[in-house]
């Protein structure tokens, strides 16, 4: 199942939880009740609880916005630094270029193919993987340039082999959950807690009544389901894809 249809049947689940229980509340209020005598400080104390729980969700979302951001531009940068070693050894041997060149697609293929599922369940980066580029690696340090052309891309070949593994060090920081668990406990707990105060206002079961509550809760709903699928960058959903290592090959 789609986690997009999950999601609208959370948000559904939610909005119906919020009107059922409005309207079975409203049931045991007695006909003289009068919502307009809800006292002034917990109208206030309800807008603060609500003001600060929108900073935290806005804090959240921008900060797992943030790692999606910076998890593309790691992918970007081993990408480009490997693209560059293939670029760059064109003025080796071809017996020596050519096994550069394969190496580099068969790290590319596989990160494309299986690392990147490997990440998305694992959380971490596939051994398979590490040796792969270590091959690369052997390949472009242990040649001995004879040419003063093949000397000269020497060194720049190595170091872009480099910045591809710290590139691949950084994307592994980020294959997994970034967000702590205290700080969901946070986000649902505040969650909870901003929708119960709903009930606290007496809200009666007009239909814009209960339209507002139950597009408040399905908001909530969106925005906590937001955060879970960007705090895993290489996750399925939004997440960064792999189409710059098939571009590789």
């Amino acid at each position: 199942m789609s986690q997009w249809v999950v999601l609208l049947i959370a948000m559904a689940a939610v909005c119906a939880v919020v009107v059922t229980v409005v309207v079975l509340r409203q049931r045991r209020i007695s006909e003289d009740d009068d919502p307009s005598e809800t006292p002034d400080v917990i109208e206030y104390m309800v807008m603060m609880i609500g003001v600060i729980y929108a900073i935290v969700l806005g804090l959240a979302i921008a900060g797992v916005w943030e790692g999606m951001g910076g998890a593309q531009a790691d992918v970007l940068a081993e990408t480009q630094a490997l693209h560059e070693v293939k670029v760059r050894v064109q003025v080796y041997p071809a017996d020596v270029r050519d096994k550069v060149r394969a190496d580099v697609d068969a790290y590319a293929a596989f990160v494309a193919d299986k690392e990147w599922s490997y990440m998305r369940h694992h959380g971490e980066l596939s051994p398979r993987g590490t040796e792969l580029l270590n091959q690369v690696r052997t390949d472009v340090t242990t040649f001995d340039p004879k040419s003063d052309l093949a000397a000269q891309a020497y060194q720049p070949v190595v170091d872009e082999v480099a910045a591809a593994d710290t590139a691949r060090a950084s994307r592994g920081q980020s294959a997994g959950s970034t967000m702590p668990g205290v700080v969901w406990f946070g986000l649902i707990t505040g969650a909870l807690v901003t929708v119960g105060l709903i009930f606290t206002l007496q809200i009666r079961r007009s239909a814009r009544e209960l339209l507002l509550a139950g597009l408040f809760s399905a908001l909530i709903a969106f925005l906590l389901f937001l955060i879970w699928d960007l705090d895993a960058p290489f996750g399925s959903g939004l997440a960064v894809s792999s189409d710059l290592f098939r571009q590789l090959l």
